[in-house]
């Protein structure tokens, strides 16, 4: 599955900058691509400045709302970064347009995160204004939560979750909720904390956009997960997530027979794979909640046997019964077994749910609070008015 992602932003942008070097790790290590342009939009000029990976020129790195903003950003206020994304729409999808593999692009994938400024305000309406040009292509969501510490010291961050979160679920085809407090390192120094979160949050992409793209015959699996596959199960709320445990295969590799034992541990070392995948997904949720799953098991070609696909596929159905399962092979990593998981579909979201009533409350505590500003207001004028005025 190729992709085209817009990083909207601070963190979105830094978040297709780390797709890019996803693609350039595919195209060096295996000879695909699966990024077909990686784009940063932003209304700072600093954060455009700070990628490393996004091409530098113009056309990679879209500066909006420059006249508004002053290229210094919109101050986490999503409404103003609304108000410059729909003036601008035009500029980035005709920088997009542009491509030069643009044909080849199965679907776009737009990444913000919920509780800044520019991202929060301009993610609805570019999945918006890029559904209604390229109605044939699905446009997905990858939208970061806030931490813990800035939902409890900032009230206009609840505020902007909950209108993200609404407005795209409006729009998008489907949307890859990640929490950022799941992937948090207290102790680790803030640059490089974020830095691996973005890595964690990106990685369970790898295996499964090259899948689709293999062209190498002995690295095809049994069963191949592509672009179709994906499209039809992503919809809605969505979770992804990735696992790896060691596998048996330098044993073989470098000459040793390996003991009858190790194919019945092969099979619970998928397991485990799977197991962690699960506990890894980028957002906690109930598996029994989502309509439709998928998985892929990557590892060394000789260890993907029918027990190993039979056991996980019958796993994951305990966990998601009610969901519609696809899966696939891809008979490429050495040394390891990888499961990547999909959860869609999600009918119930705790997280969110919280989300939406904790807003509520906030828009009528503010109403209160703006009620009685206005009527302090008019004590001071009634007051003020007696005093002389030197000017």
């Amino acid at each position: 599955m190729k992709l085209i992602v817009v990083g909207l932003g601070q963190c979105g942008g830094r978040i297709a900058d780390e797709f890019a070097r996803l693609n350039a790790r595919a195209h060096t290590f295996r000879n695909l691509d699966i990024i077909t342009g990686s784009y940063a939009v932003n209304t700072d000029v600093a954060d455009l400045s700070g990628l490393t990976a996004i091409r530098p020129d113009y056309e990679h790195r879209i500066l909006i709302g420059s006249r508004k903003t002053g290229g210094h950003g919109v101050g986490k206020i999503n409404e103003l970064g609304t108000e410059v994304a729909r003036e601008d729409a035009d500029k980035v999808i005709e920088t997009i347009r542009m491509a030069k593999r643009f044909a080849e692009t199965d679907a776009f994938l737009l990444c913000a995160s919920a509780g800044g400024g520019t991202g929060s305000g301009s993610i609805p309406v570019m999945t918006q204004q890029i559904k209604e040009r390229y109605i044939d292509k699905p446009v997905y969501n990858l939208i970061v939560l806030p931490f813990e510490h800035e939902e409890i010291t900032e009230d206009r961050t609840i505020y902007n979750v909950a209108t993200c979160l609404k407005s795209s679920y409006l729009v998008a085809d489907a949307i890859f909720l990640v929490d950022n407090q799941r992937f948090a390192m207290k102790d680790a120094p803030i640059l490089g904390n974020l830095s691996k979160i973005n890595h964690i949050i990106v990685e369970p992409f790898f295996n499964l956009l090259c899948a689709g793209e293999e062209k190498d015959p002995k690295h095809i699996g049994a069963k191949m997960l592509d672009a179709g596959d994906i499209i039809q199960t992503l919809v809605g709320w969505t979770t992804l997530g990735f696992g790896r445990s060691e596998s048996s295969f330098f044993k073989s590799f470098f000459g040793e027979k390996r003991d009858f034992r190790d194919k019945a541990t092969d099979t619970q070392k998928g397991t485990r794979a799977l197991d962690q995948a699960i506990s890894n997904l980028s957002l906690k949720c109930n598996p029994t909640d989502c309509k439709r799953a998928m998985y892929l098991i990557s590892a060394p070609g000789k260890e993907i046997n029918m027990d190993l696909v039979k056991e996980l596929g019958t796993y994951l159905k305990s966990m998601a019964p009610e969901a519609v399962i696809r899966s696939g092979d891809y008979p490429r990593e050495r040394g390891s077994f990888d499961v990547t998981v999909i959860l869609s579909e999600l009918i119930d979201v705790e997280k969110i749910r919280n989300y939406f009533t904790k807003a509520i409350s906030l828009i009528s505590a503010l109403k209160k609070r703006q009620e009685g500003i206005a009527s302090r207001q008019k004590d001071i004028d009634v007051t003020i008015h007696d005093i002389p005025s030197l000017l």
